[in-house]
């Protein structure tokens, strides 16, 4: 069961994370040190705002939540970039910290025919989100507080005054550290990438990996998730089990989808929705994000996510 998220506040989403530029390459296969994938010609590139966070609150915005970033950005044309694309988007840029580096940015490489992509990224360190830049009164302003593990001190720093403040906290837990247990034991939903229960765990099948972190965090009211790719979503709420299939779709870009996927599960936890429904709606939007190009771009409505939702019980 779903806890109720409090009403009555200047925000309905919260975010603490990162933002990036995608130099996207459509190639015609994956690459491979081999004679014939080692050397080829692109057949497409464009560039593309994104980031977990920038995505995710994107995703938010675009579904009709008041959203707000808080981040470090730099000064540079890709930072001015994503600055634009975001307040565009109508995602709160009051309190981003910017400094004068260069913004993190990223090179995707997408193989056009099934949409799968290789992410090679850099980020210079001088972005570090300080935990003292946070600003604390906020965290008691936002209906949900959703935190990324790239700037994990501030993201744990974040956790804490959200709970404090009666704000659940989302996640996105994308990479394995030796801080990653700390910040899934922070947070009110841990929300993983689908590598990192088996990381944590040493279980390979994603029940039993969810399970085993169940007993070692001991704690019967947090929600574990985790995102499946073509396999769709499961989560385990208590000792209850759920699993999500994926919908079926074309996909060309499968870039920023789970991003895509926790910012239409943040709206339809605000909405109310069972877990079930909040787990079938997130795969519905992160599906929909695949059948675009981009990470920021491709993020849909709530109605196009809506639609895929009651076409794909119209065909069963």
């Amino acid at each position: 069961m779903l806890p109720h998220p409090p009403t009555g506040r200047a925000f309905d989403v919260l975010g603490v994370g990162a933002t990036s530029v995608d130099f996207v390459y459509l190639l015609p296969a994956y690459p491979a040190p081999t004679a014939s994938l080692a050397k080829m010609r692109i057949s497409r590139h464009f560039v593309s705002c994104g980031g977990q966070m920038a995505t995710a609150l994107a995703t938010c915005a675009r579904m009709g939540l008041r959203a707000k970033l808080l981040g470090v950005t730099g000064t540079d044309d890709n930072a001015k970039q994503v600055r634009r694309e975001l307040d565009a988007r109508g995602v709160d840029l009051t309190d981003v910290v910017i400094r004068d580096v260069p913004n993190q940015y990223a090179v995707i490489l997408v193989d056009e025919h099934s949409g799968e992509r290789i992410v090679l990224w850099d980020r210079d360190e001088r972005l570090r989100f300080r935990p003292r830049e946070l600003p604390a009164e906020l965290f008691g302003a936002a209906r949900v507080v959703h935190v990324d593990d790239v700037d994990i001190d501030a993201a744990l720093r974040a956790a804490e005054a959200s709970r404090a403040a009666g704000t659940p906290v989302t996640s996105d837990i994308d990479r394995l550290t030796d801080r990653t247990m700390d910040l899934v034991k922070a947070v009110t939903f841990p929300m993983f990438a689908e590598h990192v229960p088996t990381a944590l765990t040493g279980i390979t099948e994603p029940a039993g990996a969810l399970r085993a972190l169940r007993r070692i965090l001991d704690r019967q009211d947090t929600l574990l998730c985790v995102t499946l790719g073509v396999h769709g979503a499961m989560a385990l709420d208590g000792d209850r089990l759920h699993h999500a299939p994926a919908f079926s779709i074309d996909a060309v870009d499968t870039t920023g989808a789970g991003d895509v996927f926790r910012g239409g599960f943040i709206h339809a936890y605000l909405q109310g929705l069972p877990l079930v429904d909040a787990l079938r709606f997130a795969n519905a939007s992160a599906a929909v994000s695949c059948t675009r190009l981009g990470a920021m771009a491709s993020v849909p409505s709530r109605d196009e996510a809506e639609r895929l939702i009651a076409e794909a019980q119209s065909v069963s």
